[in-house]
Order: structure tokens, then C-alpha cells, then sequence
């Protein structure tokens, strides 16, 4: 169930939720650094995932706050997978340094 809350109502919740997202990277920094992620993408992300977690909060199924908190650490551990980090859709889920040639990137734009 969708609820139905206003896009200001939604904003202001996102606003008062915002320090969830500081807490869950102070949480989660070993792993953060471990994946060589950078602070303001992990941030990003999160800052979606806490919007996109307030619009899909079901009341009957529990607190806000502990919903927030569930979705933004799901998000965290998306964050590291490797077709987020490399933009790669189609990538395997351990992928590595990924690299690709500036000849094969145009190669792919012309097409």
C-alpha cells in the first residue's frame, strides 16, 4: 500500500529523517572504505532511497523510523554492488575495476 502523504508532507519527513543517513555511513564506514566507495555517492544514494522509503510507507506494517532504517541499510549494501558502482546493468555482481577503452566508449556512442 501506497500512502498518501503530500509532496511538501513527504519533504518535510525527508527533511526530519536526514540525519538517519549520516548515521547509517558512521555505521557502515569500514565497509564503505573497504569498497572504496566515495562518501558523497553513498550519500546520494541514500538520499533517494530515504525519499523513495517515505513514499512507500505502510503504517499497518510498522514504525516509519524502523522502516527508513531497514531500506536505507539495504540500500548501503546495494551501493557496493559492483552494477551500481560501474553503471553496468548487465555486469556480474563481483566485478572488479572495470575498465574501458576511450575507442570502445566511442564505439558505443556512435552506435
Amino acid at each position: 500500500m501506497k500512502n498518501c502523504y503530500s509532496i511538501a508532507e513527504r519533504n518535510r519527513i525527508v527533511e526530519e529523517n536526514l540525519h538517519r543517513i549520516n548515521k547509517t555511513i558512521c555505521r557502515n564506514w569500514a565497509l564503505i572504505k573497504a569498497a572504496h566507495l566515495d562518501r558523497d555517492d553513498v550519500y546520494q544514494q541514500l538520499a533517494i532511497r530515504l525519499i523513495r522509503a517515505v513514499e512507500t510507507f505502510d503504517p499497518a506494517k510498522g514504525k516509519l523510523a524502523q522502516h527508513i532504517n531497514a531500506q536505507l541499510q539495504y540500500e548501503l549494501l546495494n551501493c557496493k554492488d559492483s552494477r551500481s558502482r560501474y553503471g553496468f546493468t548487465g555486469a556480474p555482481r563481483d566485478l572488479r575495476g572495470a575498465v574501458i577503452s576511450l575507442e570502445t566508449c566511442g564505439d558505443l556512442m556512435a552506435a
